[in-house]
């Protein structure tokens, strides 16, 4: 398996780094975990084209993590060349959010049907929602669902896919908690966002250092990676944003909670699990 990771930003825009925003692909098999600013852009560049996308998973439903959603849809749509469903899995409300944005799309979807011949259907999408201990099949991988801890956002939930006997955790936003705990058991990758708590603690902005009250930092990530025995440690959503020549400064404070290999960087690492 290859993980991507197509958009390392945060909330704050970024000309650097796009939305959150990961890449997982098993085989034939190609996933998106939620879908931050620029997340098609991202995908073409990771080498994707975007009909091949077999589906989407949602994290949860904070803005950047789905601010995208509809590029995703209606970019699937009018590149494929013949109908194709997409489906989308995540958490409770997901449906509500689709179906608005399917609504926001109505002008769209009838001027492009009134333009193209060729394209003679809608828009095929199926949301499922998804609870914590959920398991189904996507194309030639098994998932995994269980809940995280990122309250007052909930529910919010984290994926594991296996493929080929091997596994990567997809964690989203939140703290250490015990579904992360058991998705992480025994996986051979494990990527988290992750705040520098040090910095955060220098911003003399409440409205920003009420993030440390939901996001994992870097030590913990660490800690619950070195818990679960994981391979590999990859990090993203990184708050602040990370700058140029900071990697190993943000590497040293995992490793000394892990001693597996750890990534980090620009958007589009890849890391072959």
């Amino acid at each position: 398996m290859d993980v991507t990771l197509l958009g390392t930003g945060n909330p704050l825009p970024d000309l650097n780094r796009g939305g959150p925003a990961t890449l997982v692909r098993a085989g034939t098999t190609v996933i998106l975990i939620d879908a931050g600013r620029g997340v098609m852009q991202k995908i073409m560049g990771a080498g994707v084209f975007p009909p091949f996308l077999t589906t989407v998973f949602v994290t949860h439903l904070h803005s950047d993590h789905i601010s995208d959603l509809n590029d995703v849809i209606t970019t699937h749509w009018v590149m494929n060349p013949q109908p194709a469903e997409l489906t989308i899995y995540g958490p409770p409300r997901l449906k509500g959010i689709v179906e608005a944005i399917l609504v926001m799309l109505e002008p769209d979807i009838e001027y492009r049907l009134a333009h193209h011949e060729d394209l003679n259907w809608q828009p095929k999408i199926k949301v499922i929602e998804v609870e914590p201990d959920d398991t189904f099949l996507v194309g030639e991988t098994s998932v995994r669902v269980a809940a995280s801890d990122h309250k007052p956002v909930h529910p919010s939930v984290a994926f594991r896919i296996d493929h080929d006997g091997k596994s990567v955790v997809i964690g989203g936003d939140g703290i250490p908690c015990a579904g992360l705990d058991q998705l992480c058991l025994g996986a051979t990758a494990y990527v988290q966002t992750v705040i520098r708590e040090d910095l955060v603690k220098l911003i003399p902005n409440q409205r920003f250092r009420d993030i440390l009250d939901y996001h994992s930092s870097v030590e913990q990530a660490a800690e619950t990676a070195t818990r679960g025995n994981v391979k590999k440690l990859i990090l993203t959503h990184y708050v602040p944003a990370m700058q140029p020549g900071q990697e190993d400064e943000w590497r040293a404070l995992a490793a000394a909670h892990f001693s597996g290999e750890i990534f980090l960087g620009d958007d589009l690492l890849t890391v072959t699990v």
